[in-house]
């Protein structure tokens, strides 16, 4: 066991659970929330404030500031608190109430937007809220993690080739689309190493990233109301689209066999289990990668009086705020 000062240290990157015991299902989930953040996000927090540090954007006196659902907030909670900036969370009622909870338990100021851009709904509101706050102070720093090239080469750099190693016969891998950082760093390996891995992406529905109609969403994590500037379509093979009722039972049948994870993971093994019950092969080898764990959902997609019923408007932007999340940080 290593011995750590920095909180950034330490990510569990060999955990994998073998599916067939508990859902009968021929996959091996790659656990990314045992770190400090309990998410995968703290890989590409990890790789965007090394990479703005390095170039002289973050500085004593600086204070974070992005847009997020959740994890990748709790990421840039812990890494601004052992490092010794400010972090300003910027989200919407989506957010699970444990997240932000925990954001301001790490020190975070988090500000929740209740009222959607006329155009470009909760997330243009998100981000519109980010840019005016920046234009009106410089000691703001917006990571933007829609655009930053540092949320893919993290798991290009880590999560790729950790899977590489452990399954070198590889055949199928399944990967959550978010903000496509960790799909677009895990396809862009395997496509330059050349390893002959069909990569899947899935997605919720209601989310526009590959073309479907936008519809209202309530679980955070995975989805987005316009095409992420980071995806490059060319690198995926296919794509499975997840209603969220699927989420949550996914979610509550892995509970009741002891493994306690989130909505996102809940939906990557959803449609990796649609997808292997069409091929129909159960020769081949195939992972999914697990985002988070299911502490933060207690309120939401593991209680018993909770739904997954829309009650809110779906994100959908406007071109203007499309160039806003694809400008650079």
């Amino acid at each position: 066991m290593p011995v750590i000062s920095d909180p950034s240290e330490f990510n569990e990157d060999e955990l994998y659970v073998d599916l067939r015991a508990t859902l009968g299902l021929a996959l091996f989930l790659k656990c990314e929330g045992f770190n400090f953040a309990g998410s995968i996000k703290m890989k590409a927090a990890t790789e965007m404030v090394d990479a703005a540090e390095r170039g002289g954007v973050l500085r004593p006196g600086s204070v974070l500031v992005e847009s997020s659902s959740g994890n990748l907030g709790v990421a840039l909670s812990v890494l601004a608190a052992s490092r010794g900036y400010g972090f300003l969370c910027v989200t919407d009622a989506r957010c699970n109430p444990a997240t932000r909870r925990m954001m301001e338990a790490l020190g975070s100021a988090v500000h929740l937007v209740d009222e959607p851009a006329l155009h470009g709904g909760l997330l243009g509101a998100r981000i519109a809220y980010v840019r005016a706050l920046c234009a009106a102070d410089d000691r703001y720093v917006w990571l933007n993690q829609y655009a930053n090239q540092g949320n893919w080469r993290a798991h290009y750099r880590t999560t790729a080739p950790s899977i590489a190693r452990r399954f070198p016969d590889l055949d199928v891998l399944f990967v959550g689309a978010g903000t496509t950082g960790t799909l677009m760093g895990c396809a862009r390996w395997f496509w330059q190493w050349r390893r002959r891995v069909r990569i899947v992406a899935v997605d919720s529905v209601g989310s526009v990233t590959f073309g479907g109609p936008a519809r209202p969403r309530v679980i955070p994590g995975l989805g987005m109301g316009v095409r992420p500037p980071l995806l490059d379509r060319s690198y995926v093979d296919d794509v499975v689209h997840v209603e969220e009722a699927d989420t949550v039972r996914v979610c509550r049948r892995l509970a009741a066999r002891g493994f306690l994870f989130g909505g996102s993971t809940g939906t990557v093994v959803s449609g990796a289990s649609a997808w292997l019950e069409r091929h129909g092969d159960r020769d081949l080898t195939s992972v999914a990668i697990a985002p988070d764990l299911g502490e933060r959902y207690l309120d939401t997609v593991h209680s018993p009086t909770w739904s997954a019923s829309p009650h809110q408007a779906g994100d959908t932007l406007g071109s203007g705020d499309l160039a806003a999340l694809s400008r650079p940080a």
